[in-house]
C-alpha cells in the first residue's frame, strides 16, 4: 500500500466528482471515504486502474450518502443516475482545485489546512498533528472552510498568487508531528509546477528546493546552527543543482517576482564554497530588486543584514535603524550588527532581549546562548 500515490490520486478524484456535480464538501468526504476503502482492500486486491476505483467508489459513497438524506433531493435530481463505466479522463482540474482550496475568502490557516487536506490527500488527524493542534480544532476549521468555499465555481478564475502564498506557508511549518510539511509542500508545488507555466511558480520551486538542501545542517547538538557555521559538506548538491537549473529557467523569462527574486538570493548563498565567499554586494542588489517588489519589514531586516555584511556593521546598523524596533528578529539582527561592531555589551543586552521575545523555543534557546557567551567573555 502506497501513501503517496494515494495522495497524488485524491486531487484529481476530487475535482472530478465536484465536476459531476458534487459540492465541495460533500465530494471531500466522498474521496475520504473511498482512501478508506482503499486502504482497506488494495493490499489484498490492487486494481489495475488506481484512480478509476477511486473515481467509482468515490462517487457511489457520494450518492449514498446524496440518497440517504431529504434535504439533499434536490441535488439528487441532478446526480442520480452514475455515469456509465469507462475509462477515466487522463486530465483533471487539479489546477483549479489549489486555486480553490486558496480562495481569498479563506484565511490563510484555513486554506494551508484546506490545501493538505483535499489537493495533499492527508488526514485531519495527520494535518492536526502537524500543526499541533487538537484533532477536533482541525476538523472544525476544515469543516468551515469546506462551506465557505461550498458556493464557488471550480471553473472561476484563481490567484496563482494566493496558491503560492498558502504553499509557502506550508512549507515554512518544516517538520512536526508525523508529516513533513516542508517535504509535502515540494511535492505539491512538483505538481503546480508540472500543470501551470508561470515563472513565479517554478521560483517558489527553486526557493523551496535551495532551502531544503540546507535542512541537514541547521540544527546541530545545541539546536539551531546558522547559516555562516554551518557544515556545507552536508547540503544537498542535487536538490541545490535542481533548484538553480529550475530558477535561471524561469528568470530568462524576464517577469521578476518575488519568490523568484528570494530564490536567486538562496542561490547565491547556496553557491559559496563557505561563508567567507559569499557575494553578499549581489544579495544586496538581490534584496534591492525584492524591496521594490514587495517593501514588506522583513525584507528590508533581511536587507540591513546583507548591508551589513557587504559594507561593515556601522552601515547595517543604520540601514536597520529606518525600521520598527517591535519588528520580529529586529533585536537579533540589531544584536549580531552590534556584535560585528565590537559593542559586545550591548551586543549580549540585544540577544537577551530577543530570547525573551522568541517564539519558538530552538530559536529562544539559541539567541540564548548568544547573550550567555557574550556575557561571559566580557567577565573574563
Amino acid at each position: 500500500m502506497d501513501p503517496t500515490l494515494l495522495r497524488s490520486l485524491t486531487p484529481g478524484v476530487l475535482s472530478i466528482l465536484v465536476r459531476r456535480g458534487a459540492d465541495f464538501a460533500a465530494a471531500e468526504d466522498a474521496v475520504q471515504d473511498a482512501l478508506v476503502e482503499a486502504v482497506r482492500s488494495w493490499p489484498a486486491a490492487p486494481p489495475r486502474d488506481p484512480k478509476g476505483w477511486l473515481v467509482t467508489v468515490a462517487w457511489r459513497k457520494f450518492l449514498d450518502a446524496a440518497r440517504s438524506e431529504t434535504s439533499r433531493r434536490r441535488r439528487e435530481d441532478v446526480v442520480s443516475e452514475e455515469p456509465p463505466p469507462g475509462e477515466v479522463p487522463s486530465s483533471d482540474d487539479t489546477l483549479q482545485l489549489y486555486f480553490l482550496c486558496a480562495h481569498p475568502s479563506l484565511t490563510p490557516s484555513s486554506a494551508v489546512a484546506l490545501t493538505l487536506r483535499a489537493v495533499g490527500g492527508l488526514t485531519t488527524r495527520q494535518i492536526a498533528s502537524a500543526y499541533l493542534v487538537p484533532e477536533a480544532t482541525m476538523a472544525q476549521r476544515i469543516s468551515r472552510a469546506k462551506k465557505t468555499i461550498a458556493s464557488v465555481r471550480l471553473d472561476q478564475p484563481g490567484d496563482v498568487a494566493t496558491v503560492l502564498r498558502v504553499l509557502y506557508l506550508v512549507f515554512n511549518e518544516g517538520y512536526s508531528g508525523d508529516v513533513d510539511l516542508a517535504a509535502e509542500a515540494i511535492r505539491l508545488t512538483r505538481q503546480l509546477f508540472a500543470a501551470f507555466d508561470h515563472p513565479e511558480v517554478a521560483g517558489l520551486l527553486a526557493l523551496m528546493l535551495l532551502h531544503h538542501a540546507r535542512r541537514a545542517s541547521r540544527t546541530g547538538p545545541d539546536g539551531l546552527v546558522p547559516l555562516a557555521s554551518q557544515d556545507r559538506s552536508r547540503w544537498d548538491v542535487s536538490l541545490i543543482t535542481e533548484g538553480i537549473v529550475v530558477l535561471q529557467a524561469a528568470l530568462a523569462r524576464d517577469r521578476l517576482g518575488e519568490f523568484q527574486a528570494q530564490a536567486a538570493i538562496a542561490a547565491l548563498h547556496a553557491d559559496a564554497q563557505t561563508a567567507a565567499e559569499t557575494d553578499w554586494v549581489q544579495i544586496v542588489e538581490w534584496y534591492d530588486e525584492l524591496a521594490a517588489l514587495t517593501p514588506s519589514p522583513v525584507v528590508l531586516l533581511n536587507r540591513a543584514v546583507a548591508v551589513g555584511e557587504a559594507d561593515g556593521p556601522r552601515a547595517g546598523l543604520a540601514a536597520l535603524s529606518s525600521l520598527d524596533p517591535a519588528l520580529p528578529r529586529y533585536a537579533a539582527v540589531a544584536a549580531y550588527l552590534h556584535e560585528r561592531d565590537g559593542d559586545f555589551a550591548e551586543a549580549a543586552r540585544l540577544y537577551a532581549e530577543a530570547a525573551s521575545a522568541a517564539t519558538n523555543l530552538a530559536e529562544r534557546h539559541h539567541l540564548t546562548r548568544q547573550a550567555a557567551r557574550l556575557n561571559s567573555r566580557r567577565s573574563e
